[in-house]
């Protein structure tokens, strides 16, 4: 396979002389806020250096994962016991294969970026680059903190449970780290009653954690609150969910408190009846203690996960069996946010949606609910999880340009496990500046460079770091 004429140019994506202006002069050397990933705070706290590049690029990627299933990749040589370097030539052998999916992007961006790679991977340059890349994760520059600094990463939002003594994250604001990292608060577990094992499980690490006996609603109030102080005293700023929809219930007779307590007290308790009532009280509770702190909550909805079991009993979750789901949200997301707002307890929301579908909606709904007190209040958040690429990026953005106001947007996260996937943020600026481009060039908005460039930064940056306060 020849690399003459390899495609990932300085001007990749951008398809007219106004684009290429934007990005170059306005978007590309603009700083990152990674407001929401899965990076390990207890990696970047010991500036990890990884060994290899299967480490530090394959493991715990189930988007590579499940392009290789696809392409007949034998488990072993995914997650299962084959070496690290024989992973990396079996998902080499992949790459070209995986023409017209994000992943020949990302993966040809990331080589790239930051180790200056300028070749097709593929079976015939596996081996050098395998070796070319480790040679580089053994210096200072590739460590953790080395490669958000070289990324120049303001901010990362990690994800971290309630129960989490968020350790690494006071030990981080004891170093010279360029990158502040701060936690974000994700509940998610506290919400699931219907796996009684596991949140009777869940509730006894909860106790420990805030030092109360839970024994009923209000004592499990008292926890999530002593909690979210916690995280607010660590520089907690942003709660986080992921569910498939919001709760279509939030109100909780005496008789489900009741219920609830007994639940509690009794192993041989029945399943509790009403696990979606339930799981809105607890999130509108939590929205209020958020509101008060003057947190920002974040909604990820719309994902149908674990739907393999056979391959999720094998491999457990996070493993690439998740895809979009077709669940009804607009009658849940209105009356929720409207009961938060008419207790004015609505706090600065994001909203994710996993389905194309459904972006007009999302777009529209988060407009019925900005009040003029705060810039982009209530935002409809970028392509999330399978929506992270060149279409689906378009589709949100064109959503919200038509049915919100874009230039408040607070842009792009990665929202990913991996400390080598900020060229999406650099993905998103090329879509987002091809985009404008093409419409200053055809007549549809002014041909203004700097007018238009300044909104290109308030989307890369500005905004986010306005929102969240940075």
């Amino acid at each position: 396979m020849s690399n003459r004429n390899y495609f990932l140019t300085e001007d990749f994506l951008l398809s007219s002389s106004t684009a290429k202006k934007l990005y170059h002069d306005f978007a590309a050397a603009m700083p990152i806020i990674d407001y929401h990933n899965h990076l390990p705070p207890a990696e970047i706290a010991a500036n990890k250096k990884f060994s290899n590049l299967t480490e530090i690029w394959l493991k715990g990627d189930h988007y590579k994962w499940r392009a290789m299933r696809t392409l007949g990749i034998n488990e072993k040589l995914i997650t299962g016991n084959a070496a690290d370097e024989d992973k990396f030539k079996a998902w080499a052998s992949c790459v070209p294969k995986t023409v017209r999916n994000p992943l020949f992007h990302w993966t040809h961006m990331e080589l790239k970026n930051p180790f200056g790679i300028k070749k097709y991977l593929n079976e015939t340059t596996a081996s050098a680059i395998y070796q070319n890349c480790n040679e580089l994760l053994g210096t200072d520059a590739y460590s953790t903190q080395g490669l958000l600094k070289h990324f120049k990463v303001e901010m990362v939002g990690t994800t971290d449970d309630p129960c989490d003594d968020l350790k690494y994250h006071k030990a981080l604001q004891k170093t010279n780290c360029t990158t502040k990292v701060l936690p974000s608060f994700r509940p998610d577990k506290v919400l699931s009653i219907a796996n009684r094992e596991q949140f009777i499980q869940y509730i006894g690490q909860l106790e420990k954690a805030s030092g109360c006996s839970i024994r009923n609603m209000n004592s499990l109030f008292d926890a999530l609150q002593k909690r979210v102080n916690y995280f607010h005293a660590a520089g907690c700023r942003i709660a986080d969910h992921g569910l498939t929809a919001l709760p279509a219930s939030y109100s909780f007779s005496i008789a489900l408190e009741k219920e609830f307590a007994l639940f509690l007290s009794n192993p041989n308790a029945a399943p509790f009846s009403q696990p979606d009532k339930f799981a809105g009280c607890v999130l509108l509770a939590l929205c209020r203690m958020y509101h008060k702190k003057g947190w920002v909550q974040q909604f990820h909805l719309g994902s149908i996960r674990n739907n393999n079991k056979r391959l999720l009993t094998k491999l457990g979750p996070d493993t690439g069996f998740d895809s979009i789901g077709d669940y009804q949200h607009a009658r849940n997301l209105s009356v929720f946010l409207d009961a938060l707002d008419q207790l004015n307890a609505l706090t600065k929301t994001i909203i994710y949606n996993s389905n194309p579908a459904d972006n007009e909606m999302f777009a529209a709904m988060a407009g019925n609910f900005n009040d003029g007190t705060i810039k982009g209040k209530i935002q409809f958040g970028s392509g999330w999880w399978f929506m992270d690429q060149i279409d689906g990026m378009e589709k949100q953005l064109n959503a919200l340009s038509t049915i919100g106001i874009v230039s408040s947007f607070v842009g792009m996260l990665t929202d990913s496990r991996s400390f080598l996937s900020y060229p999406r943020h650099e993905y998103f600026r090329r879509v987002l500046c091809n985009l404008f481009g093409t419409e200053m060039e055809s007549g549809k908005l002014p041909n203004d460079k700097k007018w238009m460039g300044s909104i290109i930064q308030d989307i890369c940056y500005n905004n986010a770091k306005e929102y969240f306060k940075l």
